[in-house]
């Protein structure tokens, strides 16, 4: 769902970015995966940090801030919200704008596009045509994300009417995200260290 989010924190490699925007959509174990070595480093990634995620106190400070009526749906909700925020502070935490790195992912999922899963090919024409990736600093985007996430849910879910949470908690969440980025940056590096070592 927070496709921006693991861009943002993925190695700036092709392969890698793809892997990591890759990820809610490749299921099960990786070492059957038939993808390019960088592609499975990439979604690796991806699952590391939603485990990650799990964990760390930014993340769980925002999901409790939501009204415990949304349960499970919180973390989805955190994950929507924080692409958000990154968009909207994105100048904060990356050297390139935002236009600037959403037509570099854009032109990477073109040049590959037969690479990408079946599921993801149906919606990357929609995120281009509707540069998804910059839209997401506009709060009124929270809303129709929301909508669609619960449309896709089979059972009936709170998501559509989660966008009072992100304005009743808007500065919270805020700091909450900017924490949050230091946090998974600092396990990134944290985590390719070891495996440096293990080489």
């Amino acid at each position: 769902m927070n496709y921006l989010f693991h861009l943002f924190l993925s190695s700036p490699e092709q392969d890698l970015l793809l892997g990591n925007l890759m990820g809610d959509f490749v299921r099960g174990r990786l070492e059957f995966a038939d993808y390019p070595a960088n592609v499975l480093l990439g979604l690796k990634q991806h699952r590391q940090i939603d485990s990650f995620a799990t964990q760390s106190s930014a993340y769980l400070a925002s999901r409790q801030r939501i009204d415990p009526q949304f349960g499970y749906f919180r973390s989805i909700m955190v994950d929507v919200f924080y692409d958000h925020l990154l968009a909207r502070n994105w100048e904060r935490h990356h050297p390139l704008s935002l236009e600037q790195f959403a037509r570099q992912i854009y032109q990477i999922l073109e040049k590959r596009f037969d690479l990408l899963p079946a599921e993801l090919q149906k919606i990357v024409p929609r995120m281009i045509q509707h540069n998804w990736l910059v839209s997401y600093r506009d709060i009124a985007i929270v809303e129709p994300v929301l909508i669609r996430l619960d449309q896709r849910i089979k059972r009936p879910t709170p998501l559509a009417a989660g966008l009072e949470q992100l304005k009743r908690h808007y500065a919270a969440l805020e700091t909450d995200c900017d924490l949050f980025v230091s946090q998974a940056q600092a396990f990134l590096l944290k985590e390719e260290a070891l495996s440096n070592i293990r080489k």
